[in-house]
């Protein structure tokens, strides 16, 4: 029996190493071997009974072509559209390709429990939450002589380099607290804004953009990852530490609300380089230069993280994503019609 189609279109491609293309291809090991998959950046028109589109604006070319070679204009077949931090919280309210993604789609994903609601309200029938997931990873034992804070983004202003920045300057006389801030340099004003505050401040390092693997290692053997955010679809890196016994401080927004949970304990406001900084000396012994890893703070956020872990493993996620892909090849007025006319 010939396997069902599934086309899943990411803007990046393989050298990438950015999220698009990682849900890519984790999302065809899922799919396989009930499916056939196929990851491509745009549609030639190829035959395939699915199509899985990440980003609404990027991939809208894509889109529109799914939806104009069925001669729909609304709530297309088989097609469903990921979207990103980017679409919800930027891009579907001011850019037109991007909102006709919306239309098209049968199908809008969305990565984290709060981004339904930044979706206009008739559109949110649509939407189906998926979220994503890491391979768990055991708790390291970490030093008891610092606090070591991680900060993974590139560096962009989506990611808020500049609180990071700022909070570091604010550390720059605090004993034991340093900050590991890792990411390419997007914008190079601020790669070097990001030299200078390392030039300023011994304690924090930006160590640039570092392969996956290594990435993982540092979220693993830190004590908390920082995650401040301006806009966030459903942060990799919020995973990744929570299934690696890593606690996450993060910016107050609906992308890091929708993945740690509303009760939370381990937010600052959006761009509040003080609360960042305060939240940091809260992982500290009352003795200088030393962290307690018994401290109620830590331990709070650290079960609370635990609670959440089980949302992200491979198996929620793989269940959700076939429950998708089931829907989307589910009988169809328009594939009822088109089989009919083939017949005739």
């Amino acid at each position: 029996m010939t396997k069902p189609r599934v086309l899943i279109i990411s803007p990046a491609a393989a050298g990438s190493n950015n999220g698009n293309w990682q849900t890519a291809w984790r999302w065809s090991r899922m799919l396989h071997p009930h499916y056939d998959t196929t990851i491509a950046q745009d549609w030639a028109g190829e035959p395939f009974d699915v199509m899985l589109a990440l980003h609404a604006r990027r991939s809208a070319e894509a889109i529109a072509y799914w939806a104009r070679a069925r001669g729909v204009d609304a709530d297309c077949p088989g097609l469903a559209v990921v979207l990103t931090g980017t679409d919800l919280y930027r891009d579907i309210q001011t850019d037109a390709s991007a909102q006709a993604s919306l239309a098209y789609a049968q199908r809008l994903v969305v990565l984290q429990d709060c981004a339904p609601q930044a979706l206009p309200q008739p559109l949110r029938a649509k939407a189906r939450v998926i979220f994503q997931s890491v391979t768990a990873r055991k708790p390291v034992a970490k030093t008891l002589r610092h606090v070591r804070a991680v900060v993974v983004g590139h560096l962009r202003d989506e990611k808020s380099p500049r609180t990071v920045f700022a909070a570091a300057r604010l550390l720059k006389h605090a004993p034991g607290v340093f900050i590991d801030h890792i990411g390419e340099a997007l914008d190079h004003a601020l790669g070097l804004e990001a030299q200078a505050c390392a030039a300023e401040c011994p304690q924090y390092r930006w160590l640039g953009g570092l392969p996956h693997a290594a990435t993982r290692r540092r979220i693993q053997s830190a004590h908390v990852l920082v995650h401040p955010s301006r806009m966030e679809g459903g942060a990799h890196v919020v995973m990744e530490a929570v299934c690696s016994g890593t606690p996450v401080l993060a910016s107050r927004i609906d992308g890091n609300i929708g993945m740690l949970g509303a009760d939370y304990s381990g937010y600052f406001a959006l761009g509040d380089a003080h609360g960042m900084a305060d939240a940091l000396l809260r992982f500290r012994a009352q003795e200088p230069g030393a962290v307690s890893m018994a401290c109620a703070f830590y331990q709070h956020l650290q079960s609370q993280c635990n609670q959440r872990a089980p949302w992200f493993t491979p198996a929620n996620e793989q269940s959700a994503l076939h429950q998708l892909v089931r829907e989307l090849l589910q009988p169809h007025p328009f594939n009822e019609i088109r089989h009919q006319h083939a017949s005739a």
